[in-house]
């Protein structure tokens, strides 16, 4: 087993002497105030592969060990102490090759010492994003006050999120239009083109397109890895899935029945005597109308907007991702990333599941038990 980030991060811990002191300062979230002297505590989620995603290559040891120490750095600076520390994964790579590790920090200061500039939270958040850039990790930090931890729901965008790739992209390869729409759907992932403006774009330039090739899409897009042991752990906690998309229903409706999603909201694309006829048929699933509908479902399921996750990876899902309780940008442009609460950029789906807080047997109880669940007998 190659000697781990998370190998290093223990060892580190181990040594570094915990103090707890009794003069603690928080930053009000709602208007910025100074309010001594209330606790402010954060979890930080470290996802810690083997191999980079900088360079491609494995870790060296003294490099992880300059790397690790950057991560206790960040979190002094901020005048944050690590006073508990929780592995989510059964050991220190995990099932997938990468190890998690769960920290709460808390903003201590020594009694002796002038009281700093209160935390900035957003600063925060900015510094441990642009670490996780460079060393080629994933790094979440969140409230520890967010509550709950696990969601009642959470909303999915489809493209790019649960799938391996772009639905309409694949459609203007079949029709011939491949690079046209491909360009048209990068600039508006990038916020570069107003959505409405580049879907009825690129839906028009696949006039024409048999019936018969769109569905012959169907099952040919990967799902995105970690996707389906996710929905599986999320259906067997209950916890209600939606997708809103801006992609299309034909598809979403395929990864409804395969991955038990609760309810499909997309466009629909207009097929008249076998051929698509470059129409989209309604009301267009852009960034605005996708907050509003989880909004909309939130209300008729009674669900808090605190108990909603949002993951999305185009600039598209912005408005939904800061209307849910916790928004997660997911293997997401640039923009979304550092506009989102959390980034999750080099694993899995599943990986959100740590971002609830749940370890790996946390994770594989609730399957074990709705498999020991009887069906009840069907009535003829």
């Amino acid at each position: 087993m190659p000697f781990t980030a998370i190998h290093l991060l223990r060892c580190i811990l181990l040594k570094h002497e915990i103090s707890m002191h009794s003069t603690v300062l928080t930053l009000n979230m709602e208007n910025g105030d100074f309010v001594p002297p209330q606790i402010l505590e954060f979890h930080i989620t470290a996802l810690c592969t083997a191999i980079s995603a900088v360079t491609g290559t494995e870790i060296r040891a003294d490099a992880q060990d300059r790397a690790l120490l950057k991560i206790i750095e960040v979190a002094n600076r901020f005048g944050l102490e690590i006073v508990e520390q929780r592995w989510l994964t059964n050991q220190p790579t995990g099932v997938h090759g990468y190890g998690c590790v769960e920290f709460l920090a808390r903003n201590v200061i020594p009694a002796d010492q002038v009281l700093p500039q209160p935390v900035q939270p957003e600063k925060l958040r900015e510094a441990f994003l642009s670490l996780a850039e460079t060393l080629g990790i994933d790094i979440a930090i969140l409230p520890a006050t967010r509550q709950p931890r696990i969601p009642r729901m959470v909303a999915f965008d489809m493209d790019s999120t649960l799938i391996q790739g772009e639905v309409i992209d694949e459609l203007a390869k079949l029709a011939g239009v491949g690079e046209q729409v491909s360009a048209i759907t990068a600039a508006a992932m990038r916020g570069e083109l107003q959505f409405q403006e580049s879907f009825r774009r690129r839906v028009a330039l696949l006039k024409g397109l048999p019936e018969a090739q769109v569905l012959s899409l169907l099952g040919k897009i990967p799902l995105m890895e970690g996707a389906e042991r996710l929905f599986r752990i999320l259906n067997a906690l209950r916890i209600r899935t939606v997708i809103l998309s801006g992609g299309l229903t034909f598809f979403g409706a395929d990864l409804e029945r395969r991955l038990g999603i609760a309810e499909v909201h997309a466009n629909h694309l207009d097929i008249h005597n076998g051929q698509v006829t470059g129409e989209i048929r309604g009301q267009i699933v852009d960034g605005a109308r996708k907050a509003e509908l989880l909004g909309n479902i939130a209300e008729r399921e009674g669900i808090a907007l605190s108990e909603i996750v949002a993951v999305g990876d185009g600039a598209n899902d912005l408005p939904m991702l800061r209307l849910a309780g916790l928004g997660v940008a997911f293997h997401a442009k640039p923009l979304v990333r550092a506009s989102a609460q959390a980034a999750v950029s080099r694993v899995g789906l599943d990986a959100l599941l740590y971002l609830f807080g749940l370890s790996d047997t946390e994770q594989i109880q609730p399957t074990k038990e709705a498999a020991a669940t009887p069906t009840a007998p069907t009535t003829l």
